[in-house]
């Protein structure tokens, strides 16, 4: 009896206990893009990492930011650190979009910005969202 609350007890830590430590953080908009509304789900996965999931709502064509832009690159930039390229963030017909990425930072920025180029090694273009992720 005592056994098999045991083993309940240890089964729920060790496999519910990862999904609990998800955590959301706001995505602040930019002026130029105010209808605009994001947050980032943080998680760990297996290696010790940051499963990094950035969703968006209501952003805008990056080709109506001024100056016009091809597309959003989402960065992250961990403190001290240069900002790093995750990907192009596509947002479809219904101003949505998503992306999903890893990164070994506790602790860092993230932030979306319109570029003329999606495989940018720096961020150049306007900034449209922001947020900071914090343990």
């Amino acid at each position: 009896m005592k056994l098999s609350v045991l083993t309940s007890v240890l089964f729920a830590f060790l496999f519910l206990n990862p999904f609990a430590q998800s955590k959301d953080f706001p995505l602040t908009a930019s002026p130029s893009v105010p209808a605009a509304k994001g947050k980032v789900d943080i998680d760990k996965d297996q290696n010790g990492n940051r499963k990094v999931k950035l969703e968006v709502q209501h952003l805008a064509k990056p080709n109506t930011l001024t100056p016009a832009q091809t597309g959003y690159v989402v960065w992250i930039q961990a403190r001290g650190k240069d900002a790093e390229n995750k990907g192009q963030l596509r947002v479809n017909g219904n101003l949505d979009g998503k992306l999903e990425t890893t990164t070994p930072y506790e602790e860092f920025d993230i932030f979306v910005t319109g570029e003329e180029n999606p495989s940018a090694t720096a961020p150049a273009g306007p900034e449209v969202l922001r947020g900071t992720v914090q343990p």
